[in-house]
């Protein structure tokens, strides 16, 4: 154990954070003195230099392990850094830390603990600019330690069957990097927890139920796809509004309808109005209907919910400094303060914007109201819960400090939504998504989505990356989540093609929710609705989803009650060398494997199949454990069901 004492320095810009840190000074703590107690140990430790004295306590309890440390003695002002180093197996793999894009197993990585904007606009200008002048190279990785995070969580889940989650909330890090040891960094008294299991999946159980579990969808979910659709119109090379939303609706509800599509929600962002700016089409964050482009949108929602259809919106812990909510806020002193106590204005892509305080109460209960009259009493059926994750580290808030509240201020976002949906009593027929998360998120998003994919073939930040993240989440316990259909992020010559949309599409058939996405700049991207052919597409990607329903509320009931993912790693089941580093192929749940085209122009692809009998979901036939290449036609994705699953008949008559 190591203690000292240092100082951050954090900048941000437009939610992503540079971090330095001094440190003053750092000791190897020495044993003074050991005793065994009923349940454990405990143990006296001493930083002699500083006059520092700590009490170790490790507690068993079966196969559950708890350690704490205390302060006994000295100035606990000086000291704000603690290493704590254990030995492991230099052969195990290491997961979870939340979400993570460019790698699954961290083993050889040091992860920040800090909860950070993922698509860091630096390294997306750099991106764009290489592939302007090398070509697009879809398999380039940058380092790690280029990457943040959404999802930061304090907890892994080792392939030796154990997970550690520590207590913390200050900026922190995990260091795998050495092969036999793993160092634990925190900047306060550590508290750790411990449990090891026979089985993945009694360890998820085991993680869930320190950590909390997530609730039930509503029923009307699975049964078909939930469209995006805003209000813009092509003006040359950009969009504007086209303050027709709701006839915008109606005539693509009708497409859809013809097509033989499955629809059960349109999802409309802009229900609060729009803005647009350099970046694209955007959400103007005034959080009640634009009555200018939604008019009469309460009535209308009335209306399509009558025919089998949800109303979804939007919302973010931000609002638009133009507009009357913010007034209100301003007036009532509800924002987030900078040093000179003015509103702390932060800029997101192009534009600033205030934050409400959410450690004040009055101002938490008013934005609390705000989505129960504005949104869950109009009639919507869910929405995005977007942001959490741009909380400065200097802010001064209403109650507590900003350094110790940022990694947990999107559970804190969490919990605001959840709370207004149980308050409206709507729990069974209401619910959103989150893209931000910290330790407490778990218990009270109902759903992640996997944040603002590029819209092309990348493996960093494009299609490919779903599958790393989605699976970083269930090893971190959180078990259900989804990605936007056709990505988001779109710059310059980063633009959507039909190939691409239509492999996201069969991907996202085989996942909890199937919600699409136009993207930033929806005039540059292809939509559903180009032509014919992709929305044949569509409407068969629909209907294979809304044939799973079964099957997807299954599994989704095994997430809420004993903690078990829907979308799983190989290695969830099958205790295999290779399926350990695998990261283009996932289990939903015990009975399917997918695996996704992640490549431009593929007509097929290499697919290692675990130890079992596997018959291919579109042609029947049946293949042994082994790597083997498969054809795969848009159209015909690499699918296959457990030869020996009792649900065998059913789920190959879901593509009928």
């Amino acid at each position: 154990m190591e203690v000292g004492f240092g100082e951050n320095n954090f900048t941000m810009d437009r939610g992503s954070f540079k971090y330095k840190q001094k440190i003053y000074w750092k000791e190897k703590c020495k044993i003074v003195s050991k005793q065994k107690t009923e349940n454990g140990v405990e143990v006296i430790l001493s930083a002699s230099s500083k006059n520092q004295t700590f009490k170790l306590v490790l507690s068993e309890d079966g196969d559950k392990k708890e350690l704490s440390m205390v302060h006994l003695e000295g100035n606990h002002e000086e000291v704000n850094r603690f290493w704590l180093t254990f030995p492991t197996n230099s052969k195990e793999h290491i997961y979870g830390c939340g979400e993570t894009y460019s790698e699954f197993d961290l083993k050889g990585q040091n992860v920040r603990i800090w909860v950070a904007e993922h698509q860091n606009a630096n390294r997306i200008s750099k991106k764009i600019i290489k592939e302007k002048i090398r070509g697009k190279r879809p398999n380039k990785k940058l380092k790690f330690d280029k990457y943040e995070s959404y999802y930061v969580q304090p907890t892994f889940i080792s392939s030796d069957k154990y997970y550690i989650h520590v207590d913390m909330n200050a900026y922190g890090e995990f260091d795998f990097t050495k092969p036999d040891s793993i160092t634990l960094y925190t900047q306060e008294l550590p508290h750790i927890y411990s449990e090891k299991a026979d089985s993945f999946v009694e360890l998820s159980e085991k993680l869930t139920s320190l950590l909390g579990r997530q609730r039930k969808l509503p029923d009307w979910v699975y049964d078909g796809g939930i469209i995006a659709m805003q209000d813009w119109v092509k003006d040359g090379d950009k969009v504007v509004e086209g303050h027709d939303g709701c006839g915008n609706i109606d005539r693509k509800l009708k497409e859809l309808d013809e097509a033989g599509a499955k629809v059960v929600g349109v999802w409309c962002q802009d229900w609060c109005g729009c803005r647009c700016t350099g970046f694209g089409y955007q959400v103007m964050w005034n959080w009640r209907y634009s009555e200018e482009q939604y008019p009469n949108l309460p009535d209308k929602i009335k209306e399509w919910k009558s025919k089998g259809v949800r109303f979804l919106g939007y919302i973010n812990p931000f609002i638009a400094l133009e507009k009357d909510i913010y007034q209100e806020a301003k007036e009532k002193g509800y924002c987030v303060k900078n040093k000179n106590g003015e509103d702390y204005l932060v800029t997101i892509t192009t534009f600033p914007a205030a934050m409400v305080d959410f450690t004040n109460p009055a101002a938490y209960e008013w934005y609390k109201s705000l989505i129960k009259e504005n949104m869950i009493g109009i009639g919507m059926g869910g929405w995005m819960a977007d942001f959490g994750e741009y909380l400065p580290d200097d802010a001064v808030l209403f109650n507590g400090d900003a350094k110790f509240l940022h990694n947990s201020w999107p559970a804190i976002w969490a919990k605001l939504n959840r709370e207004a949906i149980e308050e409206c009593g709507a729990q069974d027929e209401v619910f959103f998504f989150t893209r931000a998360g910290y330790t407490g998120t778990v218990k009270d998003s109902a759903m992640m989505w996997t944040g603002d994919q590029h819209v092309d073939w990348s493996i960093d930040d494009g299609m490919p990356s779903v599958i790393p993240a989605t699976l970083s989440l269930a090893m971190s316990g959180f078990g259900i989540s989804h990605s936007d259909v056709g990505g988001y992020t779109t710059i310059m010559h980063m633009r959507r093609s039909e190939e691409l949309l239509m492999r996201w599409e069969e991907m996202n058939v085989f996942s909890p929710l199937y919600r699409f996405h136009e993207g930033n700049q929806p005039g540059n991207n292809v939509q559903f609705n180009d032509d014919k052919e992709l929305l044949a597409h569509l409407a068969k990607c629909t209907k294979w989803h809304s044939a799973l329903a079964d099957y997807l509320k299954g599994l989704v009931s095994q997430t809420t009650e004993k903690g078990t993912p829907v979308m799983r790693p190989i290695f969830y089941h099958y205790d295999e060398p290779w399926a350990y580093s695998e990261t283009t192929e996932y289990l939903l749940g015990r009975d399917i494997l997918v695996a996704p085209v992640l490549k431009a122009g593929a007509k097929g692809r290499n697919v290692t199949l675990p130890d079992d009998t596997w018959v291919h979901l579109f042609t029947g036939e049946e293949y042994k454990k082994g790597t083997v290449y498969v054809d795969a036609e848009i159209g015909q994705p690499p699918v296959f069901v457990r030869k020996e699953s009792s649900d065998l008949d059913f789920l190959r008559g879901i593509i009928k």
